[in-house]
């Protein structure tokens, strides 16, 4: 991977009052936070250590700039087909800023190098930034590495020993960019879009949660004829309560109220075996929101809503029990081999497949186009 160093403008912390505020207006308001003076910049490149400590766990990655090219060229691999109104959106708001203002998502399988690396520096330097994040009880921490040898060996670890790296969240803001590339390469403009602001996580420092599914209406199925349908398909195990499903290709319903733990039935994974990997997502597409309650396209139908895990399951409970007509599924998360192959074979997950944690802050470090 071709990475490099990058001179981060960042937020001067004694205006900000509220973080929860001010971070989440940064998105469509840099340009006017930024001419305002919230923002200033670093003296000199560097590479960025970035931690969020939340309750349940801390995530560490790194923040550097990555070559379009290795996007373009198939290095930097994508899991989900983009939308072009979205796309539109993010070229738009990249225009307009003239700045990214959030890292894109980068997973990989961990090199030991540079785990050793970011955890001395750690060690050894405070961070220049933390930020405590009161609705989410999330603290944020950013270290800065600015000094050549160390950035050089981080660079040569990349470049020999991370080949590949996965989009986990940024599909749209990638695909913009690579747009504006192309466009300014065809007309001899700026090379601003040549590297993209990226934060790379390995694989252990990710963590994949599962998009879960309400259909607000049954259209003609009653609760005793979709039961009915769906024991050809998997089999059914009434639950007293909720209880998480354990294993791929175990998944819950929730019907009036009640909880049903599903498995598929062997004949329905033997079917199925010719694929590149059998998920349940694309299995509850296609044999029960597709066949039996008529839902055609999961990214448009109105019926369909999803509920990302980490909201919780009494979240969950309550939008499925607003009317007796709802029903709702939970699915075990798809495991992070499954979407690396996926990648690797060039194939995409079906909408909503997965919600990858940790979540950046927009704007708590900007790679400004019109200054570097």
């Amino acid at each position: 991977m071709q990475v490099r160093p990058f001179r981060a403008v960042y937020p001067r912390k004694k205006l900000i009052t509220s973080p929860d505020s001010f971070f989440g207006k940064v998105k469509e308001e840099y340009p006017v936070f930024r001419d305002s003076g919230f923002f200033k910049q670093r003296k000199q490149d560097g590479m960025y250590i970035y931690r969020i400590d939340e309750a349940r766990r801390s995530y560490t990655g790194l923040l550097l700039l990555s070559s379009m090219e290795d996007y373009e060229q198939g290095h930097i691999k994508v899991h989900e087909h983009t939308l072009a109104a979205k796309e539109q959106r993010q070229i738009q708001l990249l225009m307009h800023r003239r700045a990214v203002v959030k890292p894109v998502l980068l997973t990989y399988p961990a090199v030991e190098g540079i785990d050793k690396l970011l955890k001395k520096q750690m060690k050894e330097k405070d961070p220049f930034v933390h930020y405590y994040f009161e609705e989410e009880d999330e603290h944020h921490w950013v270290w800065e590495i600015k000094d050549e040898k160390t950035l050089a060996r981080l660079q040569k670890f990349f470049e020999e020993q991370v080949p590949v790296a996965y989009i986990a969240d940024g599909h749209h803001r990638t695909a913009a960019m690579s747009r504006l590339r192309r466009q300014a390469e065809e007309e001899g403009l700026s090379r601003c879009y040549d590297y993209l602001l990226t934060a790379f996580f390995p694989t252990g420092e990710l963590d994949i949660f599962e998009f879960n599914r309400v259909v607000t209406e049954m259209d003609h199925l009653s609760p005793a004829g979709l039961m009915a349908r769906l024991s050809a398909l998997v089999d059914i195990e009434p639950l007293e309560e909720y209880q998480p499903p354990r294993e791929k290709h175990e998944w819950l319903m929730l019907l009036q109220e009640e909880w049903f733990r599903l498995r598929w039935r062997p004949e329905v994974l033997e079917a199925h075996a010719g694929e590149e990997v059998v998920l349940d997502v694309s299995l509850l597409n296609e044999l029960v929101l597709y066949d039996l309650l008529h839902v055609k396209d999961p990214r448009t139908d109105s019926r369909l809503k999803y509920v990302e895990g980490p909201r919780g399951i009494d979240v969950f409970e309550q939008i499925v029990q607003k009317s007796e007509n709802r029903i709702g599924f939970v699915l075990h998360p798809v495991d992070i081999e499954d979407f690396l192959h996926i990648a690797d074979a060039g194939k995409v997950l079906p909408p909503k497949s997965t919600w990858f944690e940790p979540r950046m802050r927009n704007g708590l470090l900007v790679h400004d186009l019109s200054v570097n």
